[in-house]
Order: structure tokens, then C-alpha cells, then sequence
């Protein structure tokens, strides 16, 4: 018992019980997936699955709906939680319930905050109602949030998944703001440079580290979008990737080999979001050449 447990054997033997729940709760269920993905209902290897995905022709819209969500709804949130991080930073009075407030969102489910919406946005909901008593609509001709084309869907999901996502964001960047020191910005004012100049080329630079976190994280969770979708506007209208795979889980049941086609859905998905978080850290410098990590 001693030869296996010194100096050397210990660091593996704490880290075993966590290797044990990674293997069965994660990397044995993604196999699985991924074998699947490669199989008929009978268990017999074949690419049809991949073949009947890429013939799919919501497919490529599902796609591109993804990527531009993602795109926009990232570029946005990050902004805007910058700037909300910045200014709760800021030492003044009213900070906390400026804090409190923005991070109301995070404190609601998901189903819940997607049912919120669906409420306030059917003709008669509590956001029509509003602007009837503003006196923007009438009760005879309320607007119509839920039935506009794709542009004005994706519109509509971009600013209420921001809602929800900002303060996650902020959260993160502001845990960066709060580390930096003082001397940093001080020394930029004391050499002239405005407030604007400060933050951009002296604050944000300091902070990349938390910022390639936060995006990435976001990327990650905007890929994953689909439950708000589903409540708002049903399968179909605006079909995303993982609401394809629900809808092939769900809605497909009859059909042989579904739960093949959403595992066929899920490795796709996988690849995309890794594709997409490596590029995004190549770009951002995060992972360089070796010669770069060497200087």
C-alpha cells in the first residue's frame, strides 16, 4: 500500500474520483453519441444518418440562424456588459442597487423567463397592454410581436436572450475590473490620455484574459439556444441546431432511426462550437504559435 501511495502517486490518486465522474457522466455518453451518429437503428455502421442531415433542407437554415445569433448577440451583450461592468466598478452612491437590478435576470429560470415573454408578446399580453395605456396601440389593432418574418424573430430572440445574458457577462468582466490596479489608470490620466483612451488601450488590454473567458463561455451558451425559441415560436418558424435536435428527439418519434439523426445533430453541433472556440482563441491571441508562448 505504501508503493502506491508517495509524493508522486498522490496528485492521481486525488484527482481519480473526478476522472471517474468526467469518464461516466461525459466522455462514455459522448462515445455513445458519437458511435450513434455512425449507426442504423439495428446497429449497423453506416453514413446515411450523415447523408439524410446534409440532404435536411432546414438544415442550412438552422445553420445560418445559428451563426447569425451568435454573431450579434455576443458582439452586443459584450459591449453592453462592458459597459454596465465599467460603471458598477465605480465606487458611488446607488452602486448596489445598480447591481441588484442588473442582476435580476440571472436569478429567474430559463422556462420561466422564456414563459414571461411568451405572456407579454401573444396580441393581448402584458407588453401590448402597456402600450395601450402609453398610448401606442389600440386595443382593436395590437401589435403583432409574434408573427413577423425571420429578420424581425431573430430580432426579437437577440434582444430578449440579451436580457438574460448581460448580467453573466458583466459579472465575469467585473471580477477582472475589481483585480486591476489602480496605478495602471492612474498612470495613463497622468500622462494626458482621456477616459475613453484609458479604457480602451489600457484597461481592456489588462483584462484580456477575463475577456476571452466571458466570450467564450457566452459563445458556448448562444450555440445552445433553443428553449426560448421553442416556447415563442414553436418548432419550425425559426429553427436553430439544438432545436433540431429536440425536434428529432420529440417530434420524430415515428420515424425509424431518429434518435441516430439527433445523435447526427448533437456530434455536428459539438464540432461547430469547437470550431467556432478555437478560431475565437487563435484570434484573439489566446493560443499562438510556440514561438509566440515562448517570448
Amino acid at each position: 500500500m505504501g508503493k502506491i501511495v508517495n509524493k508522486k502517486t498522490m496528485p492521481y490518486l486525488l484527482l481519480l474520483p473526478t476522472f471517474l465522474y468526467f469518464a461516466a457522466f461525459w466522455l462514455i455518453p459522448v462515445i455513445q453519441c458519437v458511435r450513434m451518429s455512425f449507426q442504423t437503428p439495428e446497429g449497423v455502421y453506416t453514413l446515411a444518418n450523415y447523408k439524410l442531415l446534409y440532404n435536411d433542407s432546414v438544415f442550412p437554415l438552422a445553420f445560418w440562424n445559428t451563426i447569425i445569433f451568435v454573431a450579434i448577440s455576443v458582439s452586443i451583450e459584450f459591449v453592453l456588459a462592458l459597459f454596465l461592468a465599467i460603471l458598477v466598478n465605480k465606487k458611488f452612491r446607488g452602486v448596489g442597487i445598480l447591481l441588484f437590478l442588473a442582476m435580476l435576470p440571472m436569478v429567474i429560470p430559463g422556462i420561466a423567463s422564456a414563459a414571461m415573454w411568451k405572456t407579454g408578446f401573444i396580441d393581448y399580453g402584458w407588453v401590448n397592454s402597456l402600450l395601450y395605456h402609453l398610448g401606442i396601440c389600440t386595443s382593436e389593432f395590437p401589435l403583432s410581436w409574434l408573427s413577423g418574418g425571420r429578420w424581425s424573430m431573430l430580432l426579437l430572440i437577440i434582444v430578449l436572450d440579451a436580457w438574460g445574458s448581460i448580467p453573466s457577462i458583466m459579472i465575469i468582466l467585473l471580477a477582472g475590473l475589481q483585480g486591476l490596479p489602480e496605478e495602471a489608470k492612474e498612470a495613463g490620466y497622468t500622462f494626458g490620455a482621456k477616459k475613453n483612451t484609458v479604457i480602451w488601450k489600457i484597461v481592456v488590454p489588462m483584462i484580456k484574459p477575463t475577456i476571452v473567458t466571458a466570450v467564450i463561455l457566452r459563445i458556448i451558451s448562444a450555440i445552445q439556444i433553443w428553449m426560448l425559441i421553442l416556447i415563442l415560436f414553436n418548432y419550425g418558424r425559426l429553427p436553430v441546431l439544438l432545436s433540431r435536435i429536440c425536434y428529432w428527439s420529440e417530434k420524430m418519434i415515428g420515424f425509424k432511426n431518429h434518435q441516430q439523426v439527433a445523435a447526427t445533430y448533437t456530434v455536428v453541433l459539438a464540432v461547430i462550437i469547437t470550431i467556432i472556440a478555437v478560431g475565437y482563441l487563435y484570434a484573439s491571441g489566446a493560443i499562438g504559435s510556440k514561438k509566440e508562448n515562448q517570448l
